[in-house]
């Protein structure tokens, strides 16, 4: 498939969800989309909440996030509270904010957006449970939402979808019609 000019970043960190984090790398990349897998905390591996290992691409402290297309954080537990802990990545998505980078997260990882302010005035969704952190969002159930340049999503059942949206939010509807087609969802 032809590479896009879009760049994404996937923040990858000890405890994280693993669906959450390889489906959206694994898409993005079937659309083109040029994909850096990020680990966060030191490690380039990254062992996921149910025991799965994961070779980053890269460090966080070794990557220039400036030519980011969109900025992607998945859940799981430990994971949030590792991304969240993060100051480079705070900074990164500080930065980005008011820009025309997306920036996107799922299950409890909107969490960190909630944390730093991001998601004031915005329409976000999350894993349930994890709604009094998405401190002045409005919360839904919907699988998945878009407010502004926030995409968030629910957990690892909308993955998928949230992949797709993110897709298609950077390389156009067709493309992500064509993506959802191949893998035979829906």
């Amino acid at each position: 498939m032809n590479k896009s000019n879009n760049k994404v970043y996937v923040f990858a960190a000890q405890g994280l969800e693993e669906i959450e984090c390889l489906t959206q790398v694994d898409l993005l990349r079937r659309g083109g989309v040029e994909v850096v897998l990020t680990a966060v905390g030191g490690d380039l591996t990254i062992h996921g909440s149910h025991g799965i290992a994961m070779q980053a691409d890269a460090l966080i402290e070794d990557v220039d996030l400036s030519d980011a297309s969109a900025l992607i954080l998945p859940g799981g537990m430990p994971g949030t509270l590792n991304l969240q802990a993060d100051d480079i990545l705070a900074g990164a998505l500080k930065k980005a904010a008011g820009s025309d980078v997306w920036i996107c997260a799922i299950c409890a990882a909107p969490r960190v957006l909630g944390h730093l302010g991001l998601l004031e005035g915005q329409t976000a969704t999350c894993y349930p449970g994890c709604e009094s952190f998405l401190t002045g969002a409005k919360t839904t159930q919907n699988p998945v939402e878009v407010s502004g340049q926030f995409i968030t999503s629910r957990g690892v059942g909308t993955a998928i979808p949230f992949a797709l949206k993110i897709l298609e939010k950077l390389e156009g509807a067709e493309c992500a019609e064509k993506i959802e087609k191949s893998i035979v969802f829906g």
